[in-house]
């Protein structure tokens, strides 16, 4: 099975080309999706954030309050680090654990905060970086998610630059323009992969 992860900061339209993936019949693990699970009352993360943050981090229903988390990991670099020493390695597993299971010829991991050490822990064929201007995020992200405008700077200014995703990735998808623009470059790199007519 070729593996090939999916690389892009906040706004750069991973959602978009999860979804075309998809769409296509490739299988598509997730790591926010991923995220969502490990925080989930009675997991091992979940009590984690409580005894590091405190009650405050909790919403009515005693869920994680992932909004609220979302601002103090993206205003406070301490925190930040804090919440991936306490989720990352669980997300890991899972996702390490959903490869091992999966069948197929080609599965994508979209991994929003990709890092070097990704490519041996998750055994990654190829990383494909998406990658947008940092005023085209911050456009996407008031536009279309009416996101504060202060509050979208942060978060694009809290993660890794292009330059820096670029530098560890075997692909560059440039997505500034239309969404047919961003398939037509999905397709140009399945082929490149030998994958055009294979799934996952």
């Amino acid at each position: 099975m070729i593996r090939v992860a999916l690389a892009g900061g906040i706004g750069s339209g991973k959602s978009a080309a999860t979804a075309y993936l998809r769409g296509r019949g490739y299988l598509v693990l997730d790591a926010d999706e991923v995220a969502h699970e490990v925080v989930r009352p009675g997991r091992p993360a979940f009590g984690a954030l409580v005894d590091a943050f405190g009650p405050a981090v909790l919403d009515e229903t005693g869920a994680i309050d992932r909004p609220f988390l979302a601002r103090i990991v993206f205003a406070d670099a301490t925190a930040r680090r804090r919440v991936e020493a306490i989720t990352h390695p669980r997300i890991g597993e899972a996702l390490a654990g959903a490869l091992a299971d999966a069948s197929g010829d080609v599965a994508f991991v979209a991994l929003p905060l990709y890092r070097a050490e990704h490519r041996v822990a998750l055994g990654l064929d190829e990383v494909w970086a998406l990658e947008v201007s940092p005023a085209t995020a911050l456009e996407r992200l008031t536009v279309e998610r009416h996101m504060d405008p202060a509050d979208a700077r942060g978060r694009i200014a809290a993660q890794v630059s292009n330059e820096e995703r670029r530098a560890l990735a075997d692909r560059v998808i440039g997505n500034e323009g239309s969404l047919e623009d961003l398939y037509r470059a999905l397709d140009d790199a399945l082929a490149a992969l030998g994958a055009g007519a294979r799934r996952g």
